[in-house]
């Protein structure tokens, strides 16, 4: 697949100040003209670009989850483990905890994101359903090939895969991440939860190694998602 074309300086400076003022002030109070003051540009210059604050910041968030799908997907191809279920939460937990834009998308964070949040849901609504079946495929593969706990279905396999991630960036909202301050052990953790509730206890590597690959091509295929929407917005 190629790359799409990569933004100007100009354009990424801008994406880089939305980000920064999104996560520090949140959507409500962060105007264009602070964007253009704190990217060192004329306001003039964002809207040559963007036709309104909601392509801005909606472009802010495409760009995150760009980079997060393609990590995942490099990642696969490099090592066929990475697509059990525990690794490949391990992962995701990792850049999202690293990334306060990401982690406010994926935990709808309305003080963040504010009207954004709805609006990022609907526009980008095509996107997150194309995500969900290849997160639902990438179990089910997993299931056909004996990696999955012996006796447990796919979509409960799923639930459980879900239901684990999400509780723990919840609970990193709620404070009790500070019980485990360092971040590669609360992954650790988070991995060994996962594999312990939904893994076969010796997955078989030549099953690994023989689907990874189709996996890292399911989730690479969102990318083209994703600069279908990139390219609605940026002039």
């Amino acid at each position: 697949m190629a790359a799409p074309e990569v933004p100007e300086p100009r354009v990424e400076r801008m994406l880089d100040s939305a980000a920064e003022l999104l996560v520090r002030w949140g959507y409500q109070r962060v105007t264009i003209d602070e964007v253009a003051r704190h990217a060192g540009i004329g306001k003039g210059t964002v809207y040559l670009h963007f036709r309104s604050k909601d392509a801005l910041f909606l472009t802010v968030l495409l760009r995150e989850q760009r980079k997060i799908v393609q990590h995942l997907a490099d990642r696969m191809d490099a090592d066929p483990r990475t697509v059990l279920p525990g690794a490949t939460m391990r992962l995701l937990y990792e850049q999202l905890v690293s990334v306060p834009v990401a982690r406010s998308v994926y935990l709808g964070d309305a003080e963040v994101l504010g009207r954004l949040a709805h609006e990022a849901g609907g526009t980008l609504g095509e996107l997150a359903a194309a995500r969900a079946d290849a997160v639902r495929q990438h179990i089910h593969l997993l299931g056909a090939a004996g990696c999955l706990r012996p006796g447990l279905p796919p979509d409960s396999a799923l639930y459980a895969f879900a239901a684990t991630a999400s509780g723990f960036l919840l609970v990193d909202g709620f404070g009790y991440g500070d019980l485990v301050p360092d971040v590669e052990e609360r992954s650790a953790l988070l991995e060994q939860t996962i594999a312990a509730a939904v893994q076969a206890p010796d997955p078989p590597a030549a099953e690994l190694a023989r689907i990874a690959p189709e996996i890292a091509q399911r989730y690479r295929s969102l990318l083209v998602h994703v600069d279908q929407e990139w390219r609605r917005r940026v002039r």
